[in-house]
């Protein structure tokens, strides 16, 4: 026992917020690899969101040719004259069609991967949530049930704003 809390508490609390830990590394790690293999796939290109264009590191513009909704991709591609006159082609595309850039329609939060990192995330939250609530069963004294209710408490609510990320629709484009 240590002031008052017996050591079983002590370990499962600790461990309940190691997975917490995992969990938010896990959230932060999956976002940047994201965003990172998002800028290298369009590397040096800008995206122009009030012309709905993409501009490459020349100037040249590549415009929306084709957009798949189920699989929540758009392709731009650049005028075939342009690209075959650039002094930057051979870098760029091997394409005598022109470059052709891929943009995802869905942001991160609504991405497939999200959803596979946010099931992980929130599996490991549950667990949390559980080994602290069966220690609160076996509990015995108040101290020990007050130091379990105050790690339950905020690790549930945030378990329940990843389980609403489930169960909202999906948004329509």
């Amino acid at each position: 026992m240590i002031h008052g809390v017996h050591i079983e508490v002590i370990l499962a609390g600790g461990y309940a917020l190691l997975l917490v830990g995992v969990a938010v590394i896990l959230e932060i790690v999956a976002r940047h690899a994201h965003h990172r293999s998002e800028h290298f796939r369009n590397s040096g290109f800008t995206y122009k969101k009030k012309m709905d264009v993409w501009e490459c590191p020349t100037g040249h513009h590549l415009t929306r040719e084709q957009t798949d909704f189920e699989r929540k991709i758009a392709l731009y591609r650049a005028p075939a004259h342009k690209c075959n006159a650039c002094h930057c082609k051979k870098d760029c595309t091997d394409s005598n069609d022109g470059r052709v850039l891929e943009s995802r329609l869905d942001a991160w939060l609504q991405s497939e991967l999200s959803r596979f990192h946010r099931g992980i995330s929130l599996t490991l939250l549950l667990l949390a949530v559980l080994l602290l609530v069966v220690e609160m069963f076996r509990s015995q004294t108040m101290r020990d049930w007050l130091v379990l209710a105050v790690l339950v408490v905020p690790i549930g609510i945030a378990s329940s704003r990843y389980f609403v990320f489930f169960t909202e629709p999906a948004q329509k484009y």
